[in-house]
């Protein structure tokens, strides 16, 4: 397997054709970016979504505007094979499966149940299915892996290399919603939060519009297929420290950091794992917190393996979306930000 340094994802895209696509976990930000992204491209588009409790086949909500009126929603439980294949495939053929699926939660269950079962299973499905091509997207932070979450996407990663099919394994920095957690905290006036001295990490954050675009280009630009490919934002690296930075000027406040030793995150795991061996809801816990440790620890960028240290300039960029203008967009919204997963303060 190889990593690819990808250009622009906007500029130079190469001539397309209209393809058949399954879209998997199109319901996430990232996901309704891509999907829209997709559908610009003239792609025929099947979105496989969670089916609703009260069983009606519905539009979801956040699918209401005209931008995605061409594509069509079908139902089921993507982490039942059996459901995937007559409430999804159908019987049809696929150009091409494209998947912005991830766990919630980061919770090993959770994880090996969508990070690496759903996708495995897809992918068993959609070679029957004729689909000779699939587009996943994972993460930076698989380089280093410590966390269940981790190496459920590596597994699947390795799968879907082994496949025979077409591949482009996407792997994003920080998504801008991630670094969006403490923008109510600064509105109520409270201090910013940083490990350490809010300098120990980095990352090029990228917006979801972005990684959208990056996303569906995979399918039509050969240069990008059969590749590992990470990719961050258009802006050099910013540590937490300058994200607190640009929140505070966009609010006319004096910036006031309130740092959090790591020595004490670190306890906090030791503690919080030991008790865990006697108490599946305490071991549950240690997993969150050791998820925040890493986040606390480490950059997401790529990872040289040479020196074992993290290297903005070999992180790519794409697109066009900054971290201020989204914040400065958050921040004049009258609607509170849906952390969801990616809350952690």
């Amino acid at each position: 397997m190889t990593m690819a340094s990808p250009q622009n994802a906007k500029s130079q895209e190469p001539e397309r054709r209209p393809l058949r696509v399954l879209l998997l976990g199109a319901t996430g930000t990232a996901g309704q970016a891509t999907l829209s992204a997709l559908l610009e491209q003239g792609h025929r588009v099947t979105c496989f979504v969670r089916a609703r409790q009260d069983g009606g086949q519905n539009r979801p909500a956040c699918f209401a505007a005209e931008t995605f009126a061409a594509a069509t929603f079908r139902y089921g439980d993507v982490t039942n094979a059996a459901s995937l294949k007559h409430d999804g495939f159908k019987g049809e053929t696929f150009d091409a499966l494209v998947s912005c699926l991830a766990s919630r939660s980061g919770a090993p269950e959770d994880a090996w149940a969508i990070d690496y079962k759903a996708h495995a299973d897809a992918l068993k499905l959609a070679k029957a299915a004729g689909v000779k091509q699939f587009v996943l997207l994972s993460a930076i932070c698989v380089q280093k892996p410590r966390l269940a979450f981790q190496h459920a996407k590596l597994a699947f990663e390795k799968e879907l290399i082994d496949s025979g099919l077409t591949y482009s394994i996407v792997r994003p920095t920080a998504l801008f919603k991630s670094l969006s957690g403490q923008i109510e905290r600064l509105r109520k006036g409270k201090s910013f939060l940083v490990f350490g001295d809010g300098t120990l990490t980095a990352c090029k954050p990228i917006s979801d519009s972005d990684l959208g675009h990056f996303l569906a280009r995979c399918l039509v630009d050969e240069s990008l297929h059969n590749r590992i490919l990470p990719i961050g934002g258009p802006e050099p690296a910013i540590t937490p420290k300058q994200q607190g930075e640009i929140l505070f000027a966009l609010l006319n406040q004096t910036p006031r950091f309130t740092h959090i030793p790591i020595g004490l995150v670190n306890a906090i795991v030791k503690t919080l794992a030991a008790l865990g061996r006697f108490s599946p809801a305490l071991a549950r816990k240690a997993e969150f917190a050791r998820i925040a440790q890493y986040y606390a620890t480490e950059s997401m960028l790529v990872l040289n393996p040479a020196t074992g240290t993290y290297d903005a300039e070999a992180t790519p960029s794409t697109g066009t979306q900054h971290i201020s203008q989204f914040y400065a967009r958050q921040i004049t919204s009258t609607q509170a930000v849906d952390l969801a997963e990616h809350a952690m303060f």
